[in-house]
């Protein structure tokens, strides 16, 4: 029985024109950030989107939930590509193709997820990380059981050596050279 008046957990559709500016805006900020950092300015965003300052404010109430839109967009890239290489790749290729696809996201969106973590953690950040633990705990698990990966790795373990390349890496040409040298040590190390 529906109580008249109560509000319900399930949010309402946007309508196409909202869902569209609501897309571009997080496409936006992604690339805003990519180039400039964390700390994009939400006018630069909004301009780049090619809306007014009023609609970012619309679906996104203050910075945080627009950083927390950027990364679960990302994330759910990453799980999907994930789901992809769990059924089209080997185990021995599909566990290092994801976690380079999450250093080159890491190296491209530097400070994006120590900004996250410098506010309150919602419940949509705790789902983001479940999922990519399960995608890649997936992968690392297919690929000890076929003997490509060594046993006694966990994925938070590669899920935090990944993101340290990046972050111990200067940015620029020059970093992502020296992260892809680190990375492929990494992965010698990894080998069962």
């Amino acid at each position: 029985m529906e109580i008249e008046g109560a509000q319900t957990s399930t949010p309402r559709p946007l309508r196409a024109d909202a869902r569209q500016n609501y897309e571009r805006l997080v496409a936006a900020a992604s690339a805003a950030i990519g180039e400039l950092g964390a700390n994009v300015s939400l006018e630069e965003v909004a301009k780049r989107a090619g809306v007014g300052i009023g609609t970012l404010y619309r679906h996104f109430p203050n910075r945080q939930a627009l950083l927390e839109a950027v990364y679960r967009d990302q994330v759910n890239a990453h799980f999907v590509q994930g789901r992809e290489l769990l059924a089209t790749r080997s185990p021995a290729e599909a566990l290092p193709l994801w976690l380079h696809s999450l250093l080159t996201y890491n190296l491209t969106m530097r400070g994006l997820k120590e900004a996250l973590m410098a506010g309150e953690i919602s419940p949509q950040i705790s789902e983001c990380k479940a999922r990519m633990h399960a995608v890649g705990g997936e992968l690392l698990a297919r690929a000890q059981k076929a003997g490509a990966v060594r046993r006694d790795i966990e994925i938070t373990d590669l899920l935090r050596l990944v993101h340290s390349i990046a972050l111990m890496v200067e940015p620029g040409a020059e970093g992502a050279t020296r992260a892809e040298r680190v990375f492929e040590v990494v992965l010698a190390g990894l080998k069962g």
